[in-house]
């Protein structure tokens, strides 16, 4: 194969990124691979605040829903704990897409956040938790919008059920 290489671009200015596939959809897929990657960088730019990444962020939020779910009485404390299940769905997920135990590694995520270690997170090449200050990070602004957007979808989808759960009107004749 071949590469090239185009250099002697001034920094600010703009560049070009040429792509070579095999097929259509390869060359497709990159390019949105490359856009959503470029759309991540300039929001960062624009909002510099970073979480932690590897299932971090979402074993600590987990955690702060399981523990103020104790603090609270009825159905709302049920639906907190489902909530911070639905967030330690997220390391599951990583690991599983990198072909790794799940179980394993998000119970070991799991007591290391509750042993204290709170910048603990999923090293995906591996296979372990480490401490991912540092190493692994993600947008804030992105994490926020991505949980905005799954919470807005799950009160959808609960006011759907109560509308389908609600008996039909009498009618009169």
């Amino acid at each position: 194969d071949r590469m090239i290489k185009f250099g002697g671009v001034s920094a600010g200015e703009a560049c070009t990124i040429v792509l070579r596939g095999g097929t259509n959809q390869m060359l497709d897929e990159a390019e949105r691979s490359i856009h959503d990657a470029v759309a991540v960088l300039s929001q960062t730019v624009v909002e510099p605040r970073i979480v932690y990444g590897g299932g971090c962020s979402e074993m600590l939020m987990s955690k702060a829903a399981d523990e103020a779910s104790k603090l609270v009485a009825g159905k709302k404390s049920i639906a907190m704990e489902a909530f911070a299940r639905a967030l330690r769905q997220m390391p599951t997920i990583l690991a599983d897409n990198a072909g790794l135990d799940s179980a394993d590694l998000v119970a070991k995520l799991r007591a290391a956040h509750y042993d204290g270690k709170s910048t603990f997170g999923l090293d995906l090449v591996q296979g372990d938790i480490v401490d991912v200050a540092g190493k692994v990070t993600e947008s804030f602004k992105l994490k926020r919008q991505v949980l905005l957007s799954a919470s807005e979808a799950a009160e959808m989808i609960l006011r759907v059920d109560d509308i389908i759960r609600c008996a039909p009107r009498q009618r009169r004749n």
